[in-house]
C-alpha cells in the first residue's frame, strides 16, 4: 500500500487533527519527547512481529456500532454528532440526517454529509484487522467490542480515502493532508497504549519519525 506516505513525513503541524488533544506542552529540544507527549508514549510501546490474520472477521468485534455507552444512540451517530458541524436530525437528537465535515482530517477538504448518500465514513484509526494481528485475537469479545466503539479510535473522514487506507498502520499509510499527521499518529499511539496492543518495529519507527517533528503533541485521551 502507500509505503511512500510513511517516508514523506514533512509538513506536520501539531494539534491540527480534530479532537486529538491540546498541544500546549512545552517542547524540549527538536525531536526530543516532551513529558506526557505522544512521542514519549510511542517510544514505550511494545514491539513484536505481526501475528497471522487467521480467524479475523468483523463480527469478532461485536455488532457494528453498538450502543456501548448506553445513551440509546449507535456509536456511529455519536461520532457524527461530535465531528460534524451544522448537524440536523431525522427526529429527536440521535439519528443524524445531515451535517458538514469541516476540514476532513485525511484530505483537509470540507464534505457534506447526507444520510443515505454520504461521502463520509467513520474510520477505525487503528483498523480492527490490524488490532487483531497485534493482540486483539487474544481478547474476549467484550474488550474487542469496546475497541471497535471507542470514540478515541473513531473519526469521521472522507469515505474514499478511508477505503484506500484499508488496514494500514503508520508504517504503510498516512493522511495525504500533512498538517493532520501528528494528531493522527498521536491518536494511533493513544489507542495502542490504552489497549496494550503491540506495534511492529517498522510501525514504531514510523510513529517516532512523525512525532519527532511535533515533540510537544500530547497523547489524546478518551
Amino acid at each position: 500500500m502507500a509505503v511512500a506516505a510513511a517516508l514523506a513525513l514533512g509538513g506536520c503541524k501539531s494539534g491540527d487533527l480534530g479532537a486529538s488533544g491540546s498541544s500546549d506542552a512545552p517542547a524540549g529540544p527538536a525531536g526530543k519527547a516532551a513529558h506526557g507527549s505522544a512521542l514519549a508514549a510511542a517510544d514505550a510501546l511494545t514491539v513484536k512481529g505481526r501475528a497471522p490474520k487467521t480467524g479475523y472477521a468483523r463480527k469478532e468485534f461485536g455488532s457494528a456500532w453498538s450502543d456501548t455507552d448506553h445513551n440509546h444512540c449507535p456509536t456511529r451517530d455519536d461520532v457524527l454528532k461530535r465531528d460534524l458541524r451544522s448537524v440536523r436530525y431525522t427526529s429527536g437528537d440521535c439519528q443524524i440526517a445531515s451535517g458538514t465535515l469541516v476540514k476532513d482530517p485525511y484530505t483537509g477538504t470540507t464534505i457534506a454529509f447526507v444520510r443515505g448518500h454520504s461521502k463520509v465514513d467513520i474510520d477505525h484509526v487503528v483498523a480492527l484487522s490490524d488490532a487483531w494481528q497485534k493482540g486483539a485475537q487474544q481478547w474476549d469479545r467484550a474488550k474487542r467490542t469496546a475497541l471497535a466503539n471507542d470514540p478515541l479510535n473513531l473519526l469521521a473522514v472522507d469515505s474514499s480515502t478511508n477505503r484506500s487506507k484499508g488496514d494500514g498502520d503508520t508504517a504503510t499509510w498516512l493522511p495525504a493532508y500533512k498538517p493532520a499527521r501528528c494528531g493522527y499518529v498521536a491518536r494511533q499511539v493513544a489507542v495502542k497504549k490504552k489497549y496494550a496492543l503491540w506495534v511492529t518495529a517498522a510501525e514504531k519507527n514510523a510513529m517516532k519519525r512523525v512525532l519527532s517533528g511535533c515533540p510537544a503533541e500530547k497523547l489524546p485521551t478518551g
